[in-house]
């Protein structure tokens, strides 16, 4: 397969900035009522002028459906791409993209550092295909291009990365995939498009659970993929219509509203996200902090020039090993100890026994004394306070 790589895309066509665009990409006002948040069309079927006549396209609500079709409008705008799509979770958005781009005998580079849903598709189900997967360190340009074999198709980062929050290099990796004549896919799920565009820094397909922060309030469960390749989007959508794992009106709706608050939470996020590293760094019973704002980590120069702050994440580790860290997850009060991450209240979890058991004994297998924190917008202060007497 020879890809030609689409490179820098140009976003000429939006001269908004990003919170303008996340309020008004793709949601014009409703043609037949005038209402100004496109409405959930909880409709199946649709009438038709003549057979065959088919009024502003629509047919059956899996090929397509407005509520749907207004949110992967402002997804593509959101990120730079010519095409977005929208699936009932992020594991079907990154199904939909393997068997689009796949066949038996390919390869893909996954990272060393992954959520452990991603991991569990490789191994579990799409290995049974006849797709190979090897891992590789992808903060490390070079690694990844030593991984790459003749039959390599894909290169799979997560950036930052779930949850040890590593940083990949998305210009640098776009340079060895285009090299490669491979496709980059970047999953930004933990950046959002407010903070990083993997498009517009050579990514070619940008990968969401939009479950996490685009939905933002912990009450849908959706994913994306956003792609400036025309072809490959029409080809993305065709399979997203034959295999049918598609977001459902409401589950739409929910989304596209959370995105219309996107930047806002993002920055309220970010700052106290930042706040509470700086904390835990200085705490006695904690050994390591993962936050890409903090200068001593190892990917903060890179989170800095492509990212536009440092995100909502925070992972550390902590002294007596991994029943010390059960003990701060069950004494946190405030963070409630629960898997997801991106909604407004603030998530305490052990990655170990929660969300990447599936990892466990594999060369993604995280470290039993660390904990993950997804920073909530609550009061800072309050946050802090429940951190420290979760950890004395």
């Amino acid at each position: 397969m020879s890809h030609q790589h689409s490179g820098q895309h140009d976003p000429g066509h939006h001269s908004e900035h990003f919170e303008t665009l996340a309020i008004h990409a793709g949601q014009p006002a409703d043609a037949g009522t005038g209402a100004v948040v496109t409405p959930i069309y909880q409709v199946s079927t649709y009438k038709q002028d003549g057979v065959g006549g088919l009024r502003g396209g629509y047919e059956y609500s899996r090929s397509a459906n407005p509520t749907r079709s207004a949110l992967e409008r402002n997804l593509a705008a959101l990120e730079g791409g010519s095409r977005g799509l929208a699936f009932a979770s992020g594991l079907a958005a990154e199904d939909c993209l393997l068997r689009t781009v796949l066949s038996p005998g390919d390869h893909v580079v996954i990272p060393n550092d992954a959520y452990g849903g991603t991991f569990r598709l490789f191994a579990k189900v799409v290995e049974r295909w006849g797709v190979s997967w090897s891992v590789a360190d992808t903060s490390d340009p070079r690694a990844v291009r030593d991984a790459v074999l003749p039959e390599t198709r894909l290169i799979w980062v997560e950036t930052p990365s779930n949850p040890l929050l590593g940083i990949s290099d998305i210009t640098a990796l776009a340079s060895v995939a285009q090299q490669a004549g491979v496709r980059l896919v970047v999953d930004n799920t933990f950046a959002s498009p407010y903070l990083q565009q993997p498009l517009a820094l050579g990514a070619d397909v940008v990968v969401h659970s939009t479950t996490k922060y685009m939905g933002g309030h912990s009450d849908v469960v959706g994913g994306a993929l956003i792609t400036a390749d025309s072809a490959l989007g029409d080809e993305l959508a065709y399979h997203q219509n034959a295999m049918g794992a598609i977001a459902g009106p409401f589950d739409a709706w929910l989304v596209s509203r959370g995105l219309k608050t996107l930047a806002v939470r993002m920055d309220r996020h970010c700052a106290n996200a930042e706040r509470i590293a700086g904390m835990l760094a200085a705490h006695p019973k904690v050994t390591q902090v993962y936050y890409p704002g903090l200068p001593e980590h190892p990917g903060h120069e890179v989170a800095a020039k492509q990212m536009k702050a440092f995100g909502g994440m925070v992972s550390f580790r902590v002294e007596g090993g991994e029943q010390a860290a059960v003990a701060v997850c069950d004494r946190a009060r405030l963070f409630t100890l629960g898997e997801s991450l991106g909604g407004v209240e603030s998530l305490i979890e052990h990655p170990g026994r929660m969300t990447h058991a599936s990892v466990a004994g594999s060369d993604l297998e995280v470290p039993a004394d660390l904990i993950r924190l997804s920073v909530g917008i609550e009061q800072v202060d309050d946050l802090l306070a429940d951190l420290k007497q979760a950890l004395d």
